[in-house]
């Protein structure tokens, strides 16, 4: 990856990541009511004066466009607010949760991958046979399952089958190395779960393009061995894909992992983001979102990394 191409991405970002946040900033302003309505709540012993200035010292009672620019501008001077509930950093905020979603995105991940490339590849290789059918089908439920009805599912399941199993009560890493794991291990595998389903079937559709290419016929006329010439030969060349979707699935984790961590308890930047909707904490909603556009850009690039060490045909100019 060539330095050019690095600043060209990171410059070509910039205008995305902007635009992001200006479309949440607008669209959390059009949500009714604001953090001084949720203070306030149905029983207001306040003045209209005492009203107004509680407006002032919030910034609320400048027109949007004036508030975004004036956010923007604490952003280019590393001021990345404070919290209009709690009085804390924001950035503070968002360093104490991200590590629960990086490692509930990262252990998903892991799941999704050593559950769908496996079932992906037998099923290229028993194509139109019983097992691809089962698999296939398999795969359309899991894509068809709502997150909440799996992990509602596995709870059951594992309440019922493994009595001492710690489902809720987070535990950081760092603390408890094993707790952490038993708590982790039921939302990962809930979201593992329904990613392989993805996984699977691109791992499947890329393995038979493959699997036809001249090379692949070449190999076994001349007599390489079954499991070299899927592992070595096929697998490899058809890698991209499945690393661009696996690039695409852990961004959507890295954003999307709300109803997970809320069902689970965990303490994220998923459950962060909305507890600062319900509460109207505009600068926590605004940099959540910047931190994970960001964040998407940089995978976005990783990915592209990625590509290179798989396939040395691939230039990023």
């Amino acid at each position: 990856m060539s330095f050019a191409y690095l600043v060209r991405r990171v410059v070509t970002s910039i205008p995305t990541v902007l635009f992001v946040a200006f479309v949440v900033f607008i669209t959390i302003h059009l949500v009714p009511g604001n953090v001084v309505d949720m203070m306030l709540g149905t029983q207001n012993y306040l003045t209209q004066e005492q009203i107004d200035q509680l407006y002032k010292e919030y910034g609320l009672d400048k027109p949007l466009i004036v508030q975004f620019g004036i956010w923007l501008k604490n952003i280019a001077t590393l001021d990345f607010g404070t919290s209009l509930r709690t009085g804390k950093k924001v950035i503070n905020l968002i360093m104490d949760r991200f590590p629960v979603t990086l490692e509930l995105s990262v252990l998903s991940m892991f799941f999704a991958t050593i559950i769908g490339v496996p079932l992906g590849i037998v099923a290229a290789v028993k194509r139109n046979s019983f097992v691809d059918g089962v698999l296939r089908v398999v795969g359309l439920i899991g894509l068809s399952s709502p997150s909440f009805w799996v992990g509602a599912i596995l709870i059951v399941i594992f309440a019922g089958l493994f009595q001492g199993f710690n489902i809720f009560g987070y535990v950081r890493l760092k603390e408890d190395f094993l707790k952490n794991l038993q708590v982790m291990f039921l939302p990962s595998l809930t979201l593992g779960l329904m990613l392989s389903a993805q996984i699977m079937r691109m791992t499947r559709s890329s393995m038979l393009d493959a699997l036809q290419q001249e090379y692949i016929k070449t190999a076994k006329a001349k007599g390489v061995s079954h499991s070299k010439v899927i592992g070595k030969h096929a697998l490899k060349n058809a890698l991209i894909p499945i690393i661009t979707l696996s690039g695409i699935q852990l961004g959507y984790l890295l954003a999307g992992t709300i109803v997970i961590e809320n069902m689970f308890a965990l303490p994220g930047l998923g459950r962060l983001l909305l507890q600062a909707v319900n509460e109207r904490d505009y600068p926590v909603i605004q940099f959540v979102v910047m931190f994970i556009a960001l964040l998407i850009v940089v995978l976005n690039i990783v990915v592209d990394f990625i590509y290179t060490l798989v396939d040395p045909r691939v230039e990023l100019r």
